[in-house]
């Protein structure tokens, strides 16, 4: 059996092994390594890497395989707004143009859908008018509680540059952050070794982030925080390591029991800057009325 399929110019620079489980056949990664090697795979009529980046007119050829996927058969059902969510979001939206949206995210709502929680931001903006005709792509991760600058591509190209900016490290983003303790240093950079798991497998990796502190009682420290690496949780992890946990952060903390009562982090993505095509982009968030309210009570001013 031998199958060829020509590559769509919506998919120019994605990577082979992402495209081939979403266009041919969604198999196990190990199981594509093992076809690319054995050159049941390939491109062009050329053995190569899960990693390639595809090129306009590339064509994949695909012989002695067997198209059985393990995939669950289940269509993804996506979430359903309520007309308040929709109309709530239009508040929060801070730019809109014909490549890319950027919004200010509020607490307790997911970038995407995920195994714990179905409703999701991109769904909801699928079904606003500024995606009409168009589809929102996540070039970025912010975490559920986290508030603040969420850039949504509405095309694969200004995914696909939006995600080389970040790798490249030429996106610059700014947290405020509302920490316990005093820091010695009024500024300095945390550099940190953290860990995340791939299944069972864990994996160490390093994080950098640069800290001002802008304001400090003693007892808690109001922060300006720039990632220069991107690992998921970064800030709230390193905060943790050095002894400062994030205020309202119920995962990485120095508590041993967490009080039953919900509370907010104080973790907030307050700017973004990055260039494109020579033009710069510069963009802010409101604060949330929580963060301001906890500034108020922890008697911290921000300017």
């Amino acid at each position: 059996m031998k199958k060829v399929f020509s590559v769509d110019t919506d998919f120019i620079n994605s990577r082979f092994d992402k495209w081939f489980k979403k266009k041919v056949c969604n198999i196990p990664q190990s199981l594509i390594e093992k076809n690319l090697r054995k050159g049941n795979i390939k491109v062009n009529y050329k053995k190569t890497l899960s990693n390639y980046r595809l090129q306009k007119n590339d064509q994949v050829f695909v012989r002695n395989f067997n198209f059985i996927s393990k995939k669950i058969d289940k269509k993804y059902e996506k979430y359903k707004a309520t007309k308040k969510e929709l109309s709530s979001l239009s508040n929060l939206i801070i730019e809109n143009n014909e490549n890319f949206v950027v919004i200010n995210k509020p607490a307790g709502i997911a970038v995407q859908s995920g195994t714990k929680s179905r409703r999701n931001i991109l769904d909801i903006l699928n079904r606003r008018s500024e995606f009409e005709g168009a589809k929102p792509y996540a070039v970025h991760r912010i975490d559920k509680e986290t508030t603040g600058i969420l850039v949504v591509a509405k095309n694969r190209k200004y995914a696909q540059l939006f995600t080389s900016l970040f790798r490249i490290r030429k996106i610059y983003k700014t947290y405020l952050g509302i920490a316990l303790g005093q820091f010695l240093k009024k500024k300095g950079t945390l550099t940190d070794e953290i860990f995340y798991y791939e299944g069972e497998k864990k994996i160490k990796t390093k994080a950098i982030t640069n800290f001002t502190v802008i304001d400090s009682n003693g007892n808690y420290s109001l922060l300006k925080l720039n990632p220069i690496t991107g690992r998921k949780h970064q800030l709230r992890k390193q905060l943790l390591m050095h002894g400062h946990p994030i205020l309202g952060d119920s995962k990485y903390n120095i508590l041993e029991n967490i009080p039953k009562k919900k509370n907010t982090l104080m973790l907030h993505a307050f700017k973004v800057n990055f260039s494109i095509n020579d033009q710069k982009y510069s963009y802010t968030a409101k604060l949330p009325s929580a963060f301001e309210n906890t500034l108020k009570k922890k008697y911290l001013k921000i300017f």
